[in-house]
């Protein structure tokens, strides 16, 4: 019995698995009419009009690619002698090619009986200065120090060939 048992078994394995066999017959023979009546159609590529060479003729502008150097304020050639003038002919001093703005406040220290201000520059520059010091593009000069202010009075020009003093405090960071 038990050899009869096995032979039905494998009599029901092969009828399972030839019943549900796929039958793709159609489906193959429509693929390949699809084939041979289909002619592919590839589009040519695009004309492209020929655009005039470009050129380059800026070697000798600054790159823009370069921190532009500091430059002076302009002095009027018009020099009135009944106003206030900035006094062009002295030396200048290292903070005095940096704006205001490119400088910023780190610390303050006392030496020798001076009170001294670090300042930090927008191109990683630190400089030390004092009450007189000069900085800034306008002229600048250092009137007061605070415990964490500084307080500088510049030389703007006004447009008629005179200058206005300004001041203007700077603060250390929090």
């Amino acid at each position: 019995m038990s050899q009869f048992t096995r032979l039905l078994g494998i009599a029901v394995v092969a009828l399972t698995a030839t019943g549900c066999a796929p039958h793709i017959d159609d489906l193959v023979a429509y693929t390949n009419e699809v084939k041979q009546n289909t002619k592919p159609s590839i589009e040519p590529y695009p004309e492209f009009e020929q655009k005039p060479v470009f050129a380059y003729n800026a070697q000798e502008f600054r790159s823009p690619f370069i921190r532009p150097k500091a430059t002076r304020a302009p002095v009027v050639a018009q020099v009135k002698t009944n106003c206030l003038q900035p006094d062009s002919n002295r030396a200048q001093e290292p903070l005095e090619a940096y704006g205001i703005d490119a400088l910023s406040l780190t610390g303050s220290f006392r030496s020798n009986g001076d009170t001294w201000v670090l300042f930090k520059t927008n191109d990683g520059g630190l400089y030390q200065a004092k009450k007189g010091s000069r900085l800034g593009l306008f002229f600048g000069q250092i009137i007061n120090i605070g415990n964490d202010t500084v307080v500088i009075q510049e030389l703007v020009p006004d447009g008629t060939g005179c200058w206005q003093k300004k001041e203007t405090t700077l603060t250390m960071k929090s």
